[in-house]
């Protein structure tokens, strides 16, 4: 499973490195290295949905707030 995190300028005043920092302690918590790999990209052109990350292709609007619900529910109820 691939997951790609917009570190435009837009998503980055809206906390983009919180929800990466977040992920990135959560598949370690799981022991999901060896299935997630996490994946930084420049400006998805999707600024006005609040950081943007992609789950295999499909977009979903993160907060910093909401990061652990949507670790729980679109990459470890998938996995």
């Amino acid at each position: 499973m691939t997951v790609t995190i917009c570190l435009g300028s837009a998503c980055h005043v809206k906390g983009s490195h919180a929800v990466l920092e977040t992920l990135q302690r959560l598949i370690k918590e799981n022991k999901l290295e060896e299935k997630v790999t996490l994946a930084g990209s420049f400006c998805t052109g999707n600024c006005q949905k609040g950081v943007c990350v992609s789950v295999n292709d499909a977009l979903h609007s993160v907060s910093p707030e909401s990061a652990e619900s949507f670790f729980n529910t679109q990459i470890l109820a998938v996995l």
